[in-house]
C-alpha cells in the first residue's frame, strides 16, 4: 500500500502523487478503498484507483540513485537500443513494461532511427514519433520526479552525460 504524499508510477499516466486514501462507493453496496491520484505533469486530472487494483499497473518510483545510474549509463542504453528494437510490437512491449530503463532504450532507439533518416533526407513515420514521444514523456517524467527536477531538464542531463562518455572514450 502506498502512503499519502508518495509519488508512484501509475499505468500509462506516469508519475502521480497519492493525495488521499479513502473508502468510496462507486458501485452500489460495494465500498472499496481507493487512492486519489493527481498526475504530476497533468495538473487538472484526478484519478480514483482501487487500492486492490489488478487492472492498472502501479509501482513505486525509482530512487534518485537509480535515476543517476540510468543517466550515467545512457551510452550503454543507446548501444543496446541500436541492436534490439525491431518494430511496433517491440515498441508497445517497452511501453507496457513500465520500466524506466526500457522506456529510455525505446526513446534512444527511435531517436537513432530518426537521426539516420534525417541524414538521408527522410522523416520517420507517425508510429515512430508517437512511441518516441510517449517513451520520453514517461521516462523523463520518472527521472525528473526521482531527481527533483523538471522533465524539460532531462534531455540536457542525458546529452551532457553522453558527451562526457564520448570525450572519455576518445582520450583512452
Amino acid at each position: 500500500m502506498y502512503n499519502r504524499g508518495e509519488k508512484i508510477f501509475y499505468g500509462q499516466t506516469g508519475v502521480c502523487t497519492v493525495e488521499d486514501i479513502s473508502e468510496k462507493e462507486f458501485k452500489k453496496g460495494e465500498p472499496q478503498l481507493y487512492y486519489t491520484l493527481r498526475p504530476l505533469y497533468r495538473s487538472n486530472n484526478i484519478i480514483y484507483a482501487p487500492v486492490e487494483n489488478a487492472k492498472v499497473y502501479m509501482r513505486r518510483l525509482i530512487s534518485s540513485d537509480e535515476a543517476k545510474r540510468l543517466i550515467a549509463g545512457i551510452s550503454a542504453i543507446q548501444e543496446k537500443a541500436q541492436t534490439e528494437l525491431a518494430g511496433e510490437e517491440d515498441f508497445r512491449a517497452c511501453i507496457e513494461s513500465h520500466s524506466c530503463a526500457e522506456l529510455l532504450e525505446l526513446a534512444a532507439g527511435i531517436y537513432r532511427i530518426k537521426r539516420e533518416a534525417k541524414k538521408s533526407g527522410k522523416k520517420i513515420g507517425f508510429t515512430y514519433e508517437k512511441y518516441m514521444s510517449r517513451a520520453e514523456e514517461l521516462a523523463f517524467g520518472e527521472l525528473a520526479a526521482a531527481l527533483g527536477v523538471s522533465p524539460e531538464d532531462i534531455p540536457a542531463l542525458l546529452s551532457s552525460e553522453e558527451k562526457i562518455c564520448k570525450k572519455h572514450d576518445k582520450n583512452y
